[in-house]
């Protein structure tokens, strides 16, 4: 009895891999390795730091799927996970970017940038950073 139970409760965890499709294989890759997603037409693009995967489906769907494992929207076709983001620059122009570990950088549009205050458990000292005040 109490294997069936532990078997249920494996049965009902989320699973920490993902599988994808990839040139006629079907891949188990782990969500906390992808660096970015970027929508590409009707493919989006999974980069991880070494490798890029092409799969055909909309970057909606996947945002959905990705979001409880720590990735955020910064862009109409971008996701970063939160995990990789090192910096967030502001310009004098209002634009914002993300610095990602391993060099990457992707533009914030307007529209997102309330998504990163996500990124942080607690902000110290940042005034009007989000705000149109300068900093």
């Amino acid at each position: 009895m109490e294997a069936c139970i532990n078997l249920q409760n494996l049965a009902s965890r989320p699973s920490t891999r993902m599988a994808i499709k990839v040139k006629g294989k079907i891949l188990l890759i782990n969500p906390g390795d992808v660096v970015a997603v970027v929508a590409e037409g009707n493919y989006v693009l999974l980069e991880q730091e070494s490798k890029s995967y092409m799969l055909r489906e909309s970057i909606s769907v996947v945002a959905e799927n990705l979001e409880p494992f720590g990735f955020i929207r910064i862009h109409r076709s971008t996701l970063v996970n939160a995990a990789f983001v090192e910096e967030i620059k502001r310009y004098s122009t209002g634009e914002y970017s993300v610095h990602l570990r391993g060099g990457k950088e992707y533009a914030v549009t307007r529209t997102y940038k309330e998504n990163l205050k996500s990124l942080a458990e607690f902000w110290f000292g940042t005034g009007a950073f989000f705000s149109g005040g300068r900093q």
